[in-house]
Parts: C-alpha cells; sequence; structure tokens
C-alpha cells in the first residue's frame, strides 16, 4: 500500500492563496485554500492508503478528518520541504498539494509495478503529485520551485536518477481567481465550487 501525503498550510487569512487578493479580500481567499484543503483531504481519506500524513504549516482546524497523522512541516524553501516530508516514508509514496480540489480518490489508487515513479504535471509548469517508489529526498533538494521550469526540472532529476516515470493527467493549480473559476467549473460538485459560488454569488441560494 501507498502512503499518502498532503503538504498544506493552515488556510489562515493573508498567509494562504495571496495571488487571489484582488479580487478577494484575503479572508475570502482564505476561505476558498479551505474549501480546496477539505476536499484534497476528502479525496485522500477515500483513497486506499498504508498511512495517510499531513505535512502542515500552522495549527490544524475542524477541516481536519480522522485518520490522519499530523507532523510539521521543517524550515527552508519549499524543495527543502517537500524532501523532509519524503524523508518520513518508507515504501511506496505518493505527495500532493492543497492547490488541486478536483482530486478524486481514483488519481490516487495508484501502484508502482511498472515504474519507479509517478510525475503529476501542472499546467502552470509545476507539478501537482510526486509518487516514489522508494523515496529520495535527494530527488527534490535544490530542485527551483515555483517558477515556470519547476516541473521540468524535477521531471528531468527523475529522469536522471535512472527512474522509470510514469506521468499522471495534468491538472490546473488554483493560483488566480481564473484557475479558481475554471476548476470549479471542471468539479462543481467539491466544496471549492461552492465555496466559490457562496463568494461571487451570495443569496443566490
Amino acid at each position: 500500500m501507498t502512503t499518502l501525503l498532503v503538504i498544506a498550510k493552515e488556510p489562515r487569512p493573508g498567509r494562504v492563496k495571496t495571488r487571489l487578493t484582488p479580487p478577494f479580500t484575503p479572508a475570502q481567499a482564505a476561505a476558498l485554500a479551505e474549501a480546496a484543503l477539505v476536499d484534497t483531504l476528502r479525496a485522500v481519506a477515500a483513497a486506499p492508503a498504508k498511512r495517510r500524513v499531513l505535512v502542515l504549516d500552522g495549527r490544524p482546524g475542524p477541516w481536519l478528518p480522522d485518520g490522519f497523522e499530523v507532523v510539521p512541516q521543517c524550515s527552508g524553501g519549499l524543495d527543502e520541504r517537500l524532501a523532509d516530508a519524503f524523508s518520513r516514508c518508507t515504501g511506496p509514496t505518493l505527495l500532493v498539494g492543497m492547490d488541486t480540489p478536483q482530486l478524486t480518490p481514483g488519481m490516487l489508487n495508484l501502484d508502482f509495478a511498472d515504474c519507479d515513479a509517478r510525475f503529476g504535471p501542472a499546467e502552470d509548469g509545476g507539478f501537482w503529485a510526486l509518487g516514489l517508489a522508494r523515496p529520495e529526498p535527494g530527488l527534490l533538494r535544490g530542485v527551483p520551485m515555483s517558477v515556470p521550469e519547476t516541473g521540468s526540472v524535477q521531471r528531468e532529476r527523475l529522469a536522471a536518477a535512472g527512474l522509470r516515470v510514469r506521468e499522471l493527467p495534468r491538472l490546473r493549480d488554483v493560483d488566480t481567481a481564473a484557475d479558481a473559476r475554471a476548476v470549479a467549473a471542471l468539479a462543481p460538485d467539491t466544496a471549492f465550487a461552492a465555496r466559490l459560488a457562496a463568494l461571487t454569488h451570495p443569496g443566490a441560494a
């Protein structure tokens, strides 16, 4: 069975989804981040797993379902924090972020029978998922994060290590208001879509 890791920030105003402001206020952006995190954790909770681990910057809230271990993120850049998350695991491990509320349990029900790594590219040039049959933190350290070439550099790092890589579907991260609208349209039954509708059309229901 696979260990499922979710790396996330506590959804507090001013600390998450700052690129959504404007048009949203910091409190609204945090509400959208919380909804995306709820959808992500629901998908992980519904997928088969050896362990479910939330690697959190901040403190857990009522949005956290049962069945998760919670561990703090280490200090340093995102590459160091992702590497540290993998260092806590043995055996097949898949890491996802909190920016893809359209995630489904089926996307996480993976095996590594014919590959060494799973790579989920994001439309913005990053990646939304990284799976390793044998966690190797060094594969992430030094990869430039949050830049257009993040995904290609990480993918090349896997190939250079001689790993057999299978790609996952390309997904769109929620970073901007346009992203939020597009993702909500793709996944209208999510908590994220409901929260976005409530914020953009208050009183419509």
